[in-house]
């Protein structure tokens, strides 16, 4: 009997598109013997629908077109229903699982993860904690610090803190130095991201970055290759092949990760085994000094000169688009999608 699988897709999110475009992968890809989908998008004001149309109309929103396709539905939290509730008819559908494909904000952040724990819902992706943790990139630097994961120089701090004036951009400038990379930090994947080579520079990515969270780190510029290696699994996580990037802008920014197919990767990574080995013990390692679960995509640097392998980020939701590369490195490893999204269920299975 084939098991039924929930996709949420969309979201409250300035990711909100990627979402719709890597949902549509996935939706694609879930092996049809062995699941049915049901496919749940939620708008950019937070409505949510049953959609029951083709996965293709996702992107570009084109999903909302057809009202005659949408059903208002929401995930029940009373876990008696074990899934959502079809708000007109008021009738309840069991699901086995969830599949969040929801980036950025109220997606990988453990808001959804925490309603779908009430539910007592499995879900693919990391646990509430993790998630939340990984979204905020101040915590992940200290998680970081705390395990001895290199990384770069970095400081943060609140906009009341900015605020109340004082030295914070002349002590930030004489740590970190120029060029510095000015972040949000809960923004998500690259969202809100400045680099500034002065200190005139450094107060506009500052305001800029307040735009989206009242929180932002500020990290001193590494100069070097950018690695990325996919992980799945929970106590015993396995890592992917390492890929490289080379980006078609000035750094690997939301548009060249998602519109821009321009930059260049290199699957694997034109490195030597044993630099690709380390890349990938760390990958694990990171993983779970953070807690991760199911699944994440671990992104590092390394510097110049001395070849040190240093941690960027960590995404809990990594893109499932035709470019992204979370899919495209378990692929090199031998796990086409299909077998990617199966495993990735079973995890989320493990769990409960």
């Amino acid at each position: 009997m084939k098991k039924k699988l929930l996709v949420v897709f969309g979201g409250v999110s300035s990711e909100h598109d990627v979402s719709l475009v890597s949902a549509s992968s996935v939706i694609s890809n879930v092996p049809e013997d062995k699941y049915d989908v049901l496919k749940m998008g939620i708008t950019k004001d937070g409505r949510s629908f049953l959609y029951n149309g083709d996965a293709s109309r996702l992107p570009g929103g084109k999903w909302l077109d057809d009202e005659s396709l949408l059903e208002p539905a929401v995930i029940s939290p009373d876990r008696s229903h074990h899934g959502i509730i079809r708000l007109e008819s008021g009738k309840t559908e069991r699901v086995d699982a969830v599949f969040p494909v929801l980036h950025g904000k109220n997606g990988e952040d453990g808001t959804i993860q925490g309603l779908l724990e009430l539910a007592g819902i499995p879900y693919v992706g990391c646990g509430v904690l993790a998630s939340s943790m990984c979204m905020d990139k101040a915590v992940t630097n200290a998680v970081a610090d705390l395990y001895g994961i290199a990384q770069a120089d970095w400081i943060s701090f609140t906009k009341n803190e900015y605020d109340a004036g004082g030295n914070l951009l002349e002590s930030a400038a004489k740590k970190l130095g120029f060029p510095v990379f000015v972040k949000p930090a809960n923004a998500g994947s690259s969202v809100g991201i400045t680099k500034a080579g002065s200190a005139e520079e450094l107060k506009k990515a500052c305001e800029e970055a307040f735009k989206h969270d009242r929180k932002i780190v500020l990290e001193e510029a590494v100069s070097g290759r950018e690695v990325e290696c996919a992980v799945m699994g929970n106590s015993d996580p396995v890592a992917s092949e390492v890929g490289e990037i080379v980006p078609c802008n000035d750094f690997y920014d939301y548009n060249a990760k998602y519109i821009d197919d321009n930059s260049a990767l290199y699957i694997p990574a034109n490195l030597d085994p044993e630099k690709r080995d380390e890349i990938r013990a760390l990958a694990v390692k990171s993983y779970k000094a953070l807690g991760c679960e199911g699944l994440s995509r671990v992104d590092f640097f390394i510097r110049n000169g001395d070849g040190a392998v240093m941690l960027n980020e960590i995404n809990t939701i990594p893109g499932f688009t035709s470019i992204s590369m979370y899919p495209k490195l378990f692929e090199a490893a031998g796990v086409p999608m299909p077998e990617l999204i199966d495993r990735l269920i079973k995890y989320a299975e493990e769990r409960v």
